[in-house]
């Protein structure tokens, strides 16, 4: 029996999304952009959230006004097309190394649901969307977004010359921290700086969760990551870099005039992210997967601690 290119979807694709009730020839361009796995979109989009409320606090005001839940907006669908822009270009760039991998060699390009010339095609296109939206912040965000592409056309080429691709990956998920900030008050200050630092430690520890889930194959086809590097040690170093993120991000509240209200608030992120490291098992992939998806809460928790003290202030 032969499976139809488009019949394909990779392994740690949710089991049941809207993505298989799409028609067949559009499927294959959604799982590129990483639709039917939402979590990517909401880690890219939470650091933006940050940004815009802070940048808010930064102004001693709440953040409830018609402009800010405009760029709330265009935000949201920033963060949309960014990620499967960036998803589609490492894609091509990783294809020969995803159709080693058990759990990437179903997605579209190493399975033939997609050819090379038609990912570029795309990729394209998504990039023209978020220009467009770009196009509606300051001067000043414009080029902040612009300088953004160097590290999303950097990270596809990180886990080939250094264990710390995870790095590069907190550097380039957590620009819209700076961007939304930007957008906001058209500069960036200390407090924003820290916010970027903090969420790059965060990034650090989840996506090292998520890294055990390849190790293996990693490891066969010479791939490095952070997973392969701290290997049993992990969970320390997990611990540890969600400590520096968790401090980083508290002193950037206070910096911005948040206050203790969003210290009180911030335990309940601060207690999630514990409970990642005690729970955590780099032997079951299943876990990690778990606990990686389980910090779209941890954003949903911090992004709630700053805007309800942008009230209570």
């Amino acid at each position: 029996m032969t499976v139809e290119p488009q019949a394909l979807k990779p392994a740690d694709a949710m089991t049941h999304d809207w993505v298989d009730q799409a028609p067949s020839r559009v499927q294959p361009y959604l799982r590129l952009m990483r639709l039917d796995r939402p979590i990517g979109t909401w880690l890219l989009f939470w650091p933006c959230v940050f940004g815009l409320v802070l940048g808010a606090a930064a102004g001693d005001r709440r953040f409830d006004t018609l402009h800010d839940w405009w760029l709330l907006l265009l935000f949201g669908i920033g963060s949309i097309v960014m990620r499967g822009a960036g998803c589609t270009f490492n894609d091509i760039v990783d294809r020969d190394l995803d159709a080693q991998v058990a759990r990437t060699r179903g997605r579209p390009l190493p399975s033939g649901a997609v050819s090379t010339k038609e990912a570029w095609l795309f990729l394209a296109a998504q990039c023209a969307v978020g220009l467009v939206v770009l196009l509606q912040l300051n001067l000043y965000s414009i080029v902040l977004g612009v300088a953004s592409l160097l590290l999303i056309a950097g990270y596809p080429f990180m886990k080939r010359i250094t264990w710390w691709p995870q790095a590069w990956l907190g550097l380039t998920f957590n620009w819209g921290a700076l961007l939304g900030f930007a957008a906001e008050t058209g500069a960036i200050d200390l407090g924003d700086a820290l916010l970027y630092a903090g969420l790059f430690f965060w990034t650090l520890g989840y996506d090292t969760i998520y890294a055990h889930q390849d190790k293996d194959d990693d490891a066969l086809i010479g791939v490095k990551s952070t997973a392969r590097l701290l290997g049993e040690r992990s969970a320390n170093w997990i611990l540890g870099f969600y400590a520096v993120s968790f401090t980083l991000i508290l002193t950037a509240g206070f910096i911005e005039h948040s206050g203790w209200p969003f210290a009180v608030l911030m335990l309940a992120a601060g207690a999630h992210v514990l409970w990642q490291v005690r729970t955590l098992d780099i032997y079951s992939s299943d876990r990690c997967l778990k606990l990686f998806r389980a910090n779209r809460d941890t954003g949903a928790l911090i992004a709630a601690a700053l805007l309800i003290s942008t009230f209570a202030g």
